[in-house]
């Protein structure tokens, strides 16, 4: 019993924790301006430590991605979704210092292991060949974007 109580104390803390932090942690929400025929394009510039989540729409259906500047100085692509957890409508991302917390359980990675951990729960990393990268940009295909729809189904922010 008191180990279950334990466990029940420990999870609320860490939801109140997550839920503080992100209250006193500014959120970088970006609108996409430039969408082209060949996709969502992100400006490398503007990319910081601070994970932007981007938001926009495929086929009706409401995504996000991430793009954060790892400590190594490249930029990592993300979906704002679990690979797990998504299916329970919170199964997305909250950036506390350079760590990313898993709404749904809590799970946490680093931002620079963003794009490199494939599979478990983590952000669905964007692939290199879901996108084309210049110096300037990297321009994420909107097409290999609408496969994932079904991640974001039940997403509820």
């Amino acid at each position: 019993m008191k180990r279950k109580t334990l466990y029940l104390i420990g999870g609320s803390l860490l939801i109140v924790l997550v839920i503080v932090s992100t209250l006193m942690t500014s959120t970088n929400n970006k609108d996409i301006e430039t969408i082209t025929s060949g996709g969502i394009v992100i400006e490398k510039s503007e990319i910081t430590k601070t994970a932007m989540f981007i938001p926009f729409e495929s086929n009706g259906t409401y995504m996000e991605l991430i793009a954060v500047r790892a400590n190594d100085g490249t930029v990592r692509t993300a979906l704002n979704t679990c690979q797990v957890c998504y299916n329970s409508g919170r199964g997305y991302y909250e950036q506390l210092g350079d760590v990313l917390i898993c709404n749904n359980c809590g799970n946490q990675f680093t931002i620079d292991q963003i794009e490199l951990i494939k599979g478990g729960c983590n952000p669905v990393p964007v692939l290199e060949a879901m996108k084309s990268e210049d110096e300037e940009s990297i321009t994420i295909s909107i097409d290999a974007l609408a496969e994932f729809e079904p991640l974001f189904k039940n997403w509820r922010r």
